[in-house]
C-alpha cells in the first residue's frame, strides 16, 4: 500500500524520542509553572512541590498552589501533544505514559509509593485534561481542508 494516505511504519526509535521529548516537555512546563507560582507568593521552590505526593492537595496554600500548577501543566503539554505528537489517536498512549514515569519518578524520589488519595486525583485530572484536549486540538489539525490546487492561479 504505497500510495495509502498517512501509511506509518513501525519506528521504535521516533517513539523512544518522542517520549522522550513529552517527559521534558512536562518536567520543563512544570518546573515553570511551579516556580511562576512560587515567585507570586515569594515562596522557596523545591523538587517536593514536584515529586512528594504529600505536598499536593486542597487542605494547605502550598498544596492547593502545586496543585494549580499541575493541572496548568496539563494545558501547557497539551499543545506539546499537538506540535510533537501531531496524532489525535496517540494522544491518550502518550499522556499515559508521560504520567507513568512521573509515577516511577515520585516513587523514586520519595522512596514510598504514593498513597494520597489527594495526588490520585489530582493525577487522573490531569491525564483526563491533557488526553482530551490534546486529542481535540490534533484531530481539529488532522480535519483541516487538503488544498488540491497549490499551482498559483493565472488570470486568462
Amino acid at each position: 500500500m504505497a500510495g495509502q494516505f498517512r501509511s506509518y511504519v513501525w519506528d521504535p526509535l521516533l517513539i523512544l524520542s518522542q517520549i522522550v521529548l513529552m517527559q521534558t516537555v512536562y518536567y520543563g512546563s512544570l518546573g515553570l509553572w511551579l516556580a511562576l507560582v512560587d515567585g507570586l507568593v515569594r515562596s522557596s521552590p523545591s523538587l517536593d512541590q514536584m515529586f512528594d505526593a504529600e505536598i499536593l492537595g486542597f487542605s494547605t496554600p502550598p498544596g492547593r498552589l502545586s496543585t494549580m500548577s499541575f493541572v496548568l501543566n496539563a494545558l501547557t503539554c497539551a499543545l506539546g501533544l499537538l506540535y510533537f505528537i501531531r496524532r489525535g489517536k496517540q494522544c491518550l498512549d502518550f499522556t499515559v505514559t508521560v504520567h507513568f514515569f512521573h509515577l516511577l519518578g515520585c516513587w523514586f524520589y520519595s522512596s514510598r509509593f504514593p498513597s494520597a488519595l489527594t495526588w490520585w486525583l489530582v493525577q487522573a485530572v490531569c491525564i483526563a485534561l491533557m488526553a482530551v484536549i490534546g486529542e481535540y486540538l490534533c484531530m481539529r489539525s488532522e480535519l483541516k481542508d487538503i488544498p488540491l490546487n497549490s499551482a498559483p492561479k493565472s488570470s486568462v
